[in-house]
């Protein structure tokens, strides 16, 4: 029952990262601009399908050689076992705050010119791949308070460890696919559906930061003032 929550924990942060206004607006301008090189249908659902297993490739091997690192290390590992804990609390209030949008920084993102663009996109399948590898790496706030505030202290506490970041990537990846399978298929009303989602997202990105905030407090409540 345990791995299962685990599981579907970084399933659903996966897919609130994907769905987020930032990556949501770069993952359907990429897969547009993919079909829009593209003439065959099957080749444009190829290349979305490139694009969205790039961007899960990249948070996946991020994230198993973040935690492999911290976890293969004696003496960090101690650490984590003895603190980490203690420190998911407040973690998870800091990352429910920026889904609140409480609090906001600006990251800086990665650079990559028009002409490098086209060239990856020009060379098919592997290009998006490509493609959505170096997009997931961009990280936003958002993105970032959900990868490394929620999904790294999740892995690092949990029995399934560098297994999370895997279901992470895919929960990113579903989206994305919806997306590019659509356009392969020709659906027009593509900008009325992408208003759809983001107005669903404006509820369960503050739906799921209250949740991150209160069970912040509760677990800062058990393991830092041991009010229970």
């Amino acid at each position: 029952m345990e791995l299962l929550i685990a599981f579907g924990s970084a399933l659903w942060l996966g897919i609130l990262t994907s769905i987020s206004p930032c990556p949501l607006a770069t993952n359907i301008a990429a897969v547009s601009f993919l079909s829009k090189k593209i003439a065959h249908p099957a080749m444009v659902f190829i290349s979305g399908l490139a694009y969205t297993l790039g961007r899960m490739a990249a948070y996946a091997v991020l994230g198993w050689i973040i935690i492999s690192s911290l976890l293969s290390v004696p003496q960090v590992a101690q650490f984590l076992q003895k603190y980490m804990v203690k420190a998911l609390g407040p973690l998870l209030i800091i990352t429910g705050l920026f889904l609140l949008e409480a609090i906001t920084i600006k990251l800086p993102g990665v650079a990559l010119s028009q002409k490098h663009h086209n060239k990856l996109v020009e060379s098919g399948a592997p290009g998006a791949f490509l493609l959505g590898l170096i997009f997931a790496l961009a990280f936003c706030p958002v993105s970032a308070a959900l990868f490394f505030g929620s999904l790294i202290p999740l892995a690092l506490n949990s029995k399934a460890g560098t297994l999370l970041p895997f279901f992470y990537g895919v929960g990113t990846g579903l989206p994305v696919l919806m997306f590019a399978i659509a356009i392969a298929f020709g659906v027009t009303s593509m900008s009325r559906w992408f208003n759809k989602i983001t107005k669903l997202e404006f509820y369960t990105r503050r739906i799921t930061g209250v949740i991150f905030v209160l069970a912040g407090l509760y677990y800062s409540g058990i393991y830092i003032l041991q009010l229970f």
